[in-house]
């Protein structure tokens, strides 16, 4: 982590503490309640438990404090997705999308937002930088893209879109703050699924948006009163706590990712490797869909799962769910283990494939 991602920590970590006085508990306190004291005029801060929770505030001052942006939490990536296109967009308005990036967007899109008059143009990440940006009203990101793991410069796209006021709105999930800041590069809107790294221990869902523009952050504030998408304060805790190691987790994770790689490249049994050179994803293309779930399935060190960014390594073949890969895609995450052991466990699980 470079020094500025160390005091971005450092002010996370801090976003609570600092505030306490004597006696106060250092970790925040799951406040289960749907209605507060509310005498006379309704003007204290705590009103009704659809708009607002302690331990949700909790966990949004640690995210808001990595992002350096005002902060809104959700109940899980999805949640937060759909709560930045509506923020973002009206009834004719045309979003970009990117054809490889996670495909539950495009879904959105399609299946839901089409009905309100909303259209998208869906293309390659790699091809965002040379595309023509002036019909659309939001150009939405994915770097690394998910599960491509292809790149696009943030930077130079939002300068673009700038030009022909399009707001552009990144999903930072694969890297999350401490890897990339979108919004220190241009970007309008950062969403992201905190279910993955930012949680980090694959016991809930939860997501958020952060933006430094006011009236998108009251835009999307108000989607999640209106509609009632405020995530629970049990999985707040969890999310905060897991905030806690965030930094401590992505160092072995990214470190486990780049020895990998050195193990992985010019393996036999793996017909193409991605690694975008940060992050702990790596994309492994096997020849046939039976190799994929051979290695899957045979490797000890490998949990068979969906999603990804939790402390255990995982794999999925994502072609099941449609995304544009081939067959023998597989989508590794890889996890907080002991770097020679997993190392170990994987190449021998190769060499029998």
């Amino acid at each position: 982590m470079d020094k500025d991602s160390s005091d971005l920590v450092m002010s996370m970590i801090h976003a609570r503490s600092s505030q306490l006085a004597d006696g106060d508990p250092i970790g925040p306190p799951i406040v289960t309640t749907a209605k507060y004291k509310l005498s006379g005029t309704p003007d204290t801060p705590y009103t009704y438990g659809r708009d607002i929770n302690p331990t949700v505030e909790a966990t949004e001052a640690a995210i808001q404090a990595l992002e350096q942006a005002p902060t809104v939490a959700f109940p899980s990536g999805m949640a937060a997705i759909t709560a930045a296109l509506m923020a973002t967009t009206k009834a004719g308005d045309r979003v970009l999308v990117p054809s490889d990036g996670y495909y539950v967007t495009r879904v959105l899109l399609e299946d839901i937002l089409s009905g309100h008059d909303i259209r998208f143009d869906a293309i390659p990440t790699k091809d965002i930088a040379t595309a023509d940006l002036t019909p659309y009203s939001v150009v939405w990101l994915e770097t690394p893209s998910n599960p491509g793991l292809d790149l696009c410069s943030i930077r130079s796209i939002s300068e673009t879109a700038k030009s022909s006021d399009a707001t552009v709105v990144v999903d930072n999930t694969t890297l999350t703050p401490l890897l990339q800041r979108p919004l220190d590069l241009g970007a309008d809107m950062v969403v992201s699924s905190d279910t993955k790294a930012m949680a980090g221990h694959s016991d809930c869902l939860y997501g958020h948006i952060a933006t430094r523009d006011e009236a998108l952050f009251q835009k999307a504030w108000k989607w999640r009163k209106v509609s009632g998408s405020i995530p629970d304060p049990f999985a707040s805790f969890l999310v905060h706590r897991g905030l806690m190691t965030l930094e401590l987790r992505l160092q072995r994770m990214c470190t486990n990712a780049a020895a990998l790689v050195d193990h992985l490249d010019g393996q036999p049994a793996i017909r193409e490797l991605k690694y975008p050179g940060v992050g702990f994803v790596i994309g492994l293309t096997f020849s046939s869909e039976a190799l994929a779930e051979r290695f899957i399935d045979d490797c000890p060190a490998i949990f068979a799962s969906t999603s990804f960014g939790g402390i255990h390594t995982s794999a999925e073949r994502r072609a099941r769910w449609g995304d544009d890969v081939a067959d023998g895609f597989v989508r590794l995450s890889v996890g907080c283990e002991p770097t020679g052991a997993l190392i170990k466990a994987i190449e021998t699980t190769l060499e029998t494939l």
